[in-house]
C-alpha cells in the first residue's frame, strides 16, 4: 500500500482500538468512508480487504463490514462468588509462591484450597506475508519433550506486557516485530493457578541479528500456517499460550471463509 493508504489503514485501526467503531458494529458506508477519509473508493477498499484478511473486520454481503467479537449470550445475575475468610503462604521463591487460602463456597462448608502463584507471562505469534508464523523448535526438560513454541516470557515487575512481548521476540528470535496488536489476557489452568498470560500478534517482522537470549533460543523457523492443525495431531506444540494464540488465527481466518461464503 501507499502513503495514502498507510495513513488511512492505521486510522481505521486507530479508530477500532478506541472504541469509536464498537465491538459487534457496522462500519459506515463505503460512501461515507471515502468522503470522512478523503479516498478513492478502490484504495479504501484494497484497506479494507486488508482489515478482514486480517480478522480486524468482517464483511457482510458486497460492501458492509462489521467489526466481530459482538456475542448474544448474557452473564447470569445473582450469583454469589466464594467468600474469602484468609490466606498464608507455604512456600515462596522468585519462581513460584504457595499459598493456603481459607474459602467458603456458597451452600458448601469452608475449607483449604491450594493456590499457585506464577508469573505474569506475555506470548507473540508473529506472521509475515507469506501466511507464516516465526516458531522455535525447543526441547522442555519438564515434560521431557521436543516441540514447537512461540516466542515468549516472563513481564518484570512495571513492565508493559506489550514490551515483554517486543523483548522476546527480538531476545529469542534476532527478529523485530514491525507492530503488535493485544488479542487476549487468559489464566492457563484457573481453578488453582494464577499466572496471567497475554497474546499478541504481530504482521511482520526485521531480521536485527542472533538471538541474544541463548538459554531461551532454540531453532528458529517460520512455519506454514498450514502445517499447524498437523502439528497440533502429532502434539509437537507446546504451551498453552502458543496453542491460544494460533487457534485464535486459524479462527478467524475460519470465520473469515464462512462469512465470505455467505
Amino acid at each position: 500500500m501507499g502513503p495514502k493508504t498507510t495513513k488511512v489503514y492505521e486510522t481505521i485501526r486507530e479508530r477500532l482500538a478506541s472504541g469509536e467503531y464498537p465491538v459487534g458494529s457496522k462500519l459506515p458506508s463505503e460512501r461515507t468512508l471515502v468522503e470522512d477519509l478523503e479516498i478513492g473508493r478502490t484504495a479504501l477498499r484494497q484497506v479494507l480487504a486488508r482489515l478482514v484478511a486480517e480478522g480486524t473486520l468482517e464483511v457482510r454481503g458486497r460492501s458492509s463490514y462489521r467489526v466481530p467479537g459482538g456475542v448474544s449470550v448474557k452473564a447470569p445475575e445473582g450469583l454469589e462468588p466464594w467468600r474469602i475468610h484468609g490466606e498464608r503462604n507455604v512456600y515462596d521463591n522468585r519462581w513460584v509462591k504457595l499459598e493456603l487460602w481459607d474459602v467458603e463456597p456458597p451452600g458448601v462448608e469452608r475449607f483449604e484450597h491450594h493456590v499457585v502463584k506464577l508469573h505474569h507471562v506475555a506470548v507473540t505469534a508473529v506472521l509475515d506475508g507469506q501466511d507464516r508464523v516465526l516458531m522455535m523448535w525447543r526441547y522442555r526438560f519438564v515434560p521431557q519433550q521436543w516441540g514447537w513454541e512461540l516466542p515468549g516470557g516472563i513481564v518484570d515487575e512495571g513492565e508493559d506486557p506489550a514490551s515483554t512481548a517486543l523483548r522476546e521476540v527480538v531476545e529469542e528470535t534476532g527478529w523485530r516485530p514491525n507492530s503488535l496488536e493485544h488479542v487476549v489476557t487468559y489464566q492457563p489452568m484457573v481453578g488453582m493457578v494464577d499466572s496471567p498470560h497475554e497474546i499478541f500478534m504481530a504482521r511482520g517482522a526485521e531480521q536485527v541479528g542472533p538471538p541474544t537470549d541463548l538459554e531461551e533460543a532454540g531453532h528458529i523457523e517460520w512455519v506454514p500456517l498450514a502445517d499447524v492443525p498437523g502439528l497440533m495431531a502429532r502434539g509437537e506444540l507446546m504451551g498453552s499460550g502458543t496453542l491460544v494464540a494460533l487457534l485464535h488465527i486459524l479462527a478467524s481466518r475460519g470465520k473469515q471463509g464462512v462469512t465470505a461464503s455467505r
